[in-house]
C-alpha cells in the first residue's frame, strides 16, 4: 500500500504487535471456549488437535492474552479517561448511527464508545483471570471450595459470552468506520479521517 507521507501516525509497530498478538489469542481463547462450552459446538477442537489439546491448550493461551492485555491496557490507561465530552458523545453517539455526525462533539485519540469498551475489556480480562485460574482443575482448582468453583465456572461464562459479543460490535465499528482498519495494519491514518472521527486529536497533531 502507498502511503501519504502527510498521514497522521496513530500507532507504533510495538503498540500494532501488542494489539494482534492480544487479538489473535482473543479469537484462540473464544474458539476453544466455545467448543468446551457447549456440546453442540465440540468440533471446534478438530482446529486444536482434539478435546484433550483444546482443554490444556486453553487455559495457557489465557495466560498469554492476559499478560500482553496487561501491557496494552497500562500503554493506553492514561488515553482513556471518560470526560464530560466523551459523555456527551455516548449520549449522542445513536444519531452518528444514523448517519448524521453534525452535532457529535470533537473527540481525541479515542471517542466515548472506545473508551467505555477499554474499561470494561479491564475488568472482564480481570474476571477471567481469577475465575480461569480457580476453575484451572489441572493447577488450582483443588485450592478452592466446589461453591467457589462453580460461582468462578459461571462468572467464566457469563463475561467471556458478553466480551465475545463486546469484540464482535468492535470489529464491525472498525470496518463500519472506513478508513479505521488502517490503523492497525500500517499505523496511519489519513488527515482527513482524522479530521472527521477525531478532530481534537487531528489539532493536537497538526496544530490545526
Amino acid at each position: 500500500m502507498i502511503r501519504d507521507p502527510s498521514d497522521l501516525q496513530r500507532y507504533n509497530a510495538s503498540e500494532r504487535a501488542n494489539h494482534w498478538v492480544t487479538g489473535i489469542c482473543f479469537i484462540l481463547l473464544a474458539l476453544s471456549g466455545l467448543a468446551l462450552f457447549h456440546p453442540a459446538l465440540f468440533p471446534l477442537t478438530s482446529l486444536f488437535g482434539g478435546g484433550v489439546w483444546t482443554r490444556i491448550l486453553h487455559p495457557f493461551i489465557g495466560v498469554i492474552m492476559m499478560l500482553f492485555f496487561v501491557v496494552m491496557f497500562f500503554r493506553f490507561k492514561r488515553l482513556n479517561h471518560m470526560t464530560d465530552t466523551d459523555w456527551e458523545w455516548v449520549k449522542r453517539a445513536k444519531e452518528m448511527v444514523d448517519g448524521d455526525d453534525h452535532n457529535m462533539p470533537e473527540m481525541g485519540k479515542y471517542n466515548g464508545g472506545q473508551k467505555l469498551l477499554f474499561w470494561f475489556l479491564g475488568l472482564a480480562m480481570l474476571v477471567l483471570f481469577v475465575s480461569g485460574i480457580i476453575i484451572w482443575r489441572a493447577y488450582f482448582s483443588h485450592y478452592f471450595p466446589i461453591g467457589v468453583i462453580r460461582t468462578g465456572a459461571v462468572l467464566h461464562a457469563v463475561f467471556a459470552t458478553v466480551m465475545i459479543i463486546a469484540i464482535i460490535v468492535h470489529v464491525y465499528a472498525a470496518i463500519w468506520v472506513r478508513g479505521t482498519i488502517r490503523a492497525m495494519l500500517y499505523g496511519t491514518v489519513t488527515r482527513a479521517w482524522a479530521k472527521q472521527h477525531h478532530r481534537a486529536w487531528y489539532r493536537q497533531m497538526t496544530g490545526k
